[in-house]
């Protein structure tokens, strides 16, 4: 019998490598609003946490600018920096072999959802998901520990079942520990292991492969 029934992905450094357009997405959007651009080389800053964070503790937006700045991205990132995302190495026969064992999986990704439906659509992978899940556009649910119950939900699950998060940064980890859920560190994504540790997260994988191993 496999471990759990709800398996959650976060995108970002989980699914796909999709720093590329992000990063990019962040450049345009930042140098058409005027700005300087700041250092983008440490992807664990902004890939992970809701994009208007991003904008305002990166980038030094005010509220104001921020909100600008989420309609810029929005387009630049659905224009361009969308069709750079690559799907890691070994992560499809991963859903394949989980979606042949009746495990209920779900994305759950602070990405916009509609953003969130699109990528999975580019990488072909929508098919091996119940339910393709992201943050909200009026910002109400943007951080992990309001995605994930919202994720089960849609599954049909409850919290007090048997539920697993695959993330790569600590915003995954600590939306995992306030929801009571079991958390699977991603050590090949962007994030930094050290800082998932400190935020609750005991076991981790080197490659997507892995997953098969502890989820079944």
């Amino acid at each position: 019998m496999a471990e759990y029934d709800y398996v959650l992905f976060d995108f970002d450094g989980t699914l796909s490598q999709s720093a590329e357009g992000v990063r990019l997405s962040l450049e345009k959007t930042i140098e058409k609003m005027g700005k300087p651009v700041p250092d983008l080389s440490d992807y664990s800053k902004y890939l992970g946490p809701p994009l208007i964070n991003t904008l305002k503790n990166l980038c030094g937006l005010d509220e104001d600018e921020c909100e600008k700045g989420v309609a810029i991205y929005k387009q630049f990132y659905k224009t361009e920096g969308i069709k750079k995302n690559r799907l890691y190495e070994g992560m499809e026969e991963v859903l394949k072999t989980l979606n042949k064992n009746n495990i209920l999986m779900s994305v759950c990704s602070s990405k916009y959802e509609v953003f969130a439906k699109k990528a999975c659509d580019i990488l072909n992978i929508t098919k091996y998901f119940n339910v393709v899940c992201g943050s909200s556009k009026d910002g109400s649910r943007k951080e992990k520990e309001d995605l994930i119950p919202y994720a089960v939900n849609r599954l049909g699950g409850k919290m007090t079942d048997r539920i697993v998060l695959i993330g790569d940064t600590y915003f995954d980890a600590e939306g995992a520990r306030l929801t009571g859920i079991d958390f699977i560190g991603a050590s090949y994504g962007y994030g930094e292991k050290s800082l998932m540790e400190k935020h609750g997260a005991k076991i981790f994988i080197n490659k997507p492969l892995e997953i098969l191993d502890i989820v079944l």
